[in-house]
């Protein structure tokens, strides 16, 4: 099933199971991550399917407004180096352990959500397949981090490069407030078989395209390892890293312009479609032309 979390209000969100491409069924949870931490969540996700409640409470599609798929995870953990091809253009070695860094809860934002980015003027981008924990995790090994995963979603690392790179320590920048998107949809585990391709776009131009089984750490492998340090519990959420394409990685390096559209896909999940909008420190936004480049992966 697919599942996904709405703006019911100025300040209120509902989760909703995804019936098809046009309507939404309500469901009794304030979103996706309060959902997953109650263990009855699949049953009730069951009964509200079998009670054939689509004409009296189903949400349209075209009507619906998605939130952030997680709006209060308690912990953001992202994978920063990954796939071998990204490692590479980083200039990097494969490594033996994932590289990982936190986000909070404040920095993840809607799949069509507009990112609005105050001081940094090398905005970049970064494609990821996002896990989230369907279960408490705590020392665990690989069978068990796979059997903890509740399902998957599309997720963008929006980076800050010039804030990224002001120190060794990247949390600067990669912390910003809502500049990571989240969403469309999780689609719950029991629904996956094999790897997913990953891509991203900026202004309809692909520019990153990689495939998860490539991933140097995969998903039940990062849970286990993070599992050893730190308690994951319902409703965490685990970048797994991006493929190779980044802004920085080309010669010379690109990043977002104010007003491009940054697009995130992921086959069989869905999509993310983010308008950019870079403002200087005084609240002007730069309005500069896109870059226009060739340069894929």
């Amino acid at each position: 099933m697919k599942l996904a979390t709405l703006r019911a209000g100025k300040h209120t969100t509902a989760a909703v199971l995804v019936s098809d491409d046009t309507a939404y069924l309500p469901l009794p949870y304030p979103d996706v991550g309060t959902m997953v931490a109650d263990p009855q969540w699949r049953r009730t996700a069951g009964s509200v399917v079998s009670g054939q409640r689509h004409d009296a409470n189903s949400v349209s599609a075209s009507a619906a407004e998605l939130a952030a798929l997680l709006p209060a995870a308690g912990k953001v953990i992202c994978c920063g180096l990954n796939y071998s091809d990204h490692i590479q253009e980083m200039g990097r070695e494969l490594p033996e352990y994932p590289t990982l860094f936190a986000k909070y809860a404040d920095t993840l934002t809607g799949a069509g959500d507009t990112i609005d980015v105050v001081g940094s003027e090398r905005v970049d981008w970064e494609a990821e397949l996002a896990v989230v924990v369907g279960s408490p995790l705590f020392r665990a090994d690989e069978e068990q981090a796979l059997q903890a995963i509740a399902g998957y979603t599309v997720a963008n690392d929006v980076s800050m490069r010039d804030w990224q790179n002001r120190t060794l320590q990247w949390f600067q920048g990669k912390a910003f407030d809502a500049t990571t998107p989240v969403g469309p949809v999780m689609i719950t585990a029991d629904e996956v078989e094999g790897d997913f391709e990953v891509r991203g776009y900026v202004n309809g131009e692909l520019v990153q395209a990689g495939n998860t089984g490539t991933l140097v750490f995969g998903p039940a492998k990062l849970l286990s390892y993070i599992s050893h340090f730190t308690v994951l519990r319902p409703g965490d959420l685990v970048l797994t890293g991006t493929p190779g394409g980044v802004g920085m990685g080309m010669n010379p390096p690109r990043f977002l312009q104010d007003g491009d559209l940054l697009t995130t896909e992921i086959a069989g999940i869905g999509r993310l479609e983010n308008r950019i909008r870079i403002h200087h420190n005084d609240g002007r936004a730069t309005y500069s032309a896109p870059v226009t480049s060739t340069a894929t992966t």
